[in-house]
């Protein structure tokens, strides 16, 4: 089921939270409860992703994109992920996470999200993500400029650029 309490509780918590530049780090805390965790008596996999959006929503909020999503009646998807897991999160272990744009490109904008759990990492994914209206994809360029963002993004790290160009290796539609 879909954190929906939790959300509430981040959106609320950070409605009047300082502005972030658009590759601001967002830092929030939270507790993996009980209704989070696998047969392992360790954090679901699954939910981990789902965690993520406590991270990504109020993200979008600080760094002026909701503004803009609302205004335009546009959406957020997840186009893409790739996530390591490192570290076992158990029930009722406080987590930080962290959450940020590393920058975006001609169709894409892609964030990082960490998860740490006693100051080591204990899960990083990578997401290529963009915004959509009812007629398909916003290019980043029309997002950035609705935000009043007129920078250019920074160069992509090699980690991001290599996932993507071994993303288009894959075949779509799968063949199983």
């Amino acid at each position: 089921m879909y954190p929906i309490i939790r959300m509430t509780k981040e959106i609320l918590k950070f409605r009047n939270a300082p502005a972030l530049p658009i590759t601001g780090t967002h830092i929030s805390q939270h507790i993996c409860w009980p209704w989070d965790i696998d047969l392992w008596m360790e954090l679901n996999n699954g939910r981990t992703l789902t965690l993520y959006d406590l991270g990504r929503i109020p993200l979008a909020m600080r760094t002026g994109l909701w503004p803009a999503l609302k205004k335009n009646r546009w959406g957020i998807v997840v186009a893409g992920n790739t996530t390591r897991y490192r570290r076992r999160v158990q029930a009722f272990q406080r987590f930080e996470m962290r959450s940020r744009c590393i920058g975006w490109d001609d169709r894409w904008i892609w964030l990082e999200h960490a998860m740490f759990t006693k100051g080591e990492c204990s899960s990083h994914v990578l997401i290529r993500g963009a915004v959509t209206s009812r007629n398909g994809m916003i290019t980043p360029a029309q997002v950035m400029a609705e935000m009043g963002v007129d920078v250019v993004s920074p160069e992509l790290p090699e980690f991001v650029t290599a996932w993507a160009e071994a993303d288009t290796k894959r075949p779509w539609p799968p063949t199983i």
